[in-house]
């Protein structure tokens, strides 16, 4: 049975601070980040399944769903912060920081404003940014991600590890321009925005939490990841033994039981984390062709609780993008599939890949995964992520040589 984590000890760790940069910290640690700056060296592409980055699979066309809401959010922010802030805050469109993002508490490569060092009206402003990116849940999932890093520092008692605040905010580019992009950086919360024209890509997004569940205190009644974790548990209970045998590659993710590559200390059983932007993740477990139609309602469903993150009506955009792509949608699983143990699992088509984890502590001491840490990750294949194909096609039919924007 897993115990719940008001049960569990605090794993004492060496204190690495959310808020300034991590110099000194172990090696064990130091060797983590250098594999990830190592990535860098890469252009960037995008994900794919076997090498080659499909182009062109989600067209740069009108969705006739408004973004204003999200530009006008954004230049409220810009405007209300000083001189100093602002020259902190907006970087070039496509400039590298757009993939220096991870979701573990320390600070190893941060950069923009952090909420904790603004005014709270101009901290509101930016919470109204990421308000109306996302939808009213995806919203709340957020803040209740940020509030539950305010109790990691009360429960470990190192407030300058965590906390409510210590999140990073970037304006990429000139929102309202044709083209720009915003992201919010810090403990399980990780957004990457980018707007073509009135196309919304919110891909790449982490979301996590340690714990998950609150019973009393000022959290009492908070439940995150409940649908997706769920969701997934539906899904794979549906399959029959035949498909079973094929989405389940593996029965237990207890440390015993997985190799070294499937227990990394900042990904777990991930495949397309932080860094991994050009990663080759080839399609696994079971096809969407081979399920019934119930079964096939199951997986949409899931894949929209995630993709339902975002702001209602960009949503629908890319679920009908999903759907479009639904006979060459891959689910896999490893794990339990029982009401306690932890498990992972992934959705990967050519246009969305999502991956859930349960992690094992890393505030508690407790060393197998459970169901008290979840990851979860939202990725888009084939150059969607930073909307980096659209920027092409984009380039493709404008000239923005000479400062301006000309058709080609």
């Amino acid at each position: 049975m897993t115990a719940h984590w008001t049960e569990l000890g605090v794993r004492h760790m060496p204190p690495m601070s959310a808020r300034s940069v991590v110099v000194d910290m172990p090696p064990f640690i130091k060797e983590k980040v250098d594999e990830r700056v190592a990535l860098l060296s890469a252009p960037l592409q995008g994900l794919s399944a076997d090498g080659s980055v499909r182009s062109g699979l989600v067209p740069l066309a009108p969705t006739g769903v408004s973004v204003a809401p999200i530009a006008e959010a954004a230049q409220a922010f810009l405007a209300a912060l000083s001189p100093a802030q602002r020259q902190a805050a907006q970087l070039p469109l496509e400039a590298e920081e757009r993939r220096t993002w991870i979701n573990v508490h320390m600070n190893f490569f941060r950069h923009g404003v952090m909420l904790e060092e603004l005014p709270p009206a101009t901290r509101e402003l930016g919470l109204d940014l990421l308000r109306v990116t996302l939808s009213a849940r995806g919203f709340a999932q957020a803040r209740d991600i940020m509030r539950v890093n305010e109790l990691l520092g009360e429960i470990t008692g190192s407030p300058d590890e965590y906390g409510e605040w210590p999140y990073f905010f970037t304006i990429f580019g000139q929102p309202g321009d044709e083209a720009w992009g915003w992201q919010i950086d810090g403990h399980h919360l990780v957004m990457n925005t980018f707007v073509v024209g009135d196309y919304l890509a919110t891909t790449p997004t982490f979301m996590g939490a340690e714990p998950c569940h609150f019973t009393e205190g000022p959290l009492a009644g908070v439940e995150l990841f409940v649908p997706e974790e769920r969701g997934g548990l539906d899904l794979i209970r549906s399959l029959s033994a035949e498909q079973a045998a094929k989405a389940i590659l593996r029965p237990s993710i207890h440390p015993d039981d997985l190799p070294p590559d499937l227990q990394h200390p900042f990904d777990g059983r991930m495949v397309a984390g932080a860094f991994h932007d050009n990663a080759v993740v080839p399609y696994e477990g079971v096809n969407a062709s081979d399920m019934s139609d119930a079964q096939r309602r199951l997986l949409t469903s899931l894949v929209s609780t995630y993709v339902g993150w975002t702001r209602d009506g960009h949503a629908e955009v890319k679920m009908s993008e999903v759907e479009a792509h639904l006979d060459e949608t891959w689910f896999s699983w490893m794990g339990a599939t029982g009401d306690e143990g932890p498990f992972y699992y992934r959705v990967h088509s050519p246009v969305v890949l999502i991956e859930f984890d349960h992690h094992p502590g890393v505030v508690f001491d407790n060393p197998v995964p459970s169901r008290n840490h979840i990851h979860t990750v939202v990725r888009t294949p084939n150059g969607g992520d930073y909307g980096v194909d659209l920027l092409r096609q984009h380039h493709d039919r404008f000239d923005h040589s000479g400062g301006d924007h000309t058709p080609r």
